[in-house]
């Protein structure tokens, strides 16, 4: 299967939650909070860096559940977000 390019939007709301995680995350260390959401160290990483822009759901509510942060909060966000062919959308929480 052959997966679709991601578009600028899809790419800076994956920045926009690398950067929310990280600073969510404070002076806690990568490795330990990795660790506690049994995720490697290199995928928090590449998820707080926006290398990894699409991270799979269950990771990102393993991390936020140790970072103490609800799904609601990491979607916020996105809440005004553009669908494929550019057309503003609202995303309901």
């Amino acid at each position: 299967m052959v997966r679709n390019p991601l578009t600028r939007s899809e790419l800076e709301r994956g920045r926009q939650l690398g950067v929310l995680l990280r600073q969510a995350r404070g002076d806690r260390s990568m490795t330990a909070v990795a660790m506690a959401a049994g995720v490697s160290a290199e995928t928090l990483r590449k998820i707080e860096t926006g290398r990894a822009p699409t991270p799979s759901f269950f990771t990102i509510a393993a991390v936020a559940a140790v970072l103490g942060l609800s799904l609601d909060e990491l979607a916020r966000p996105a809440a005004q977000d553009q669908d494929r062919d550019g057309t503003p959308t609202s995303v309901a929480a």
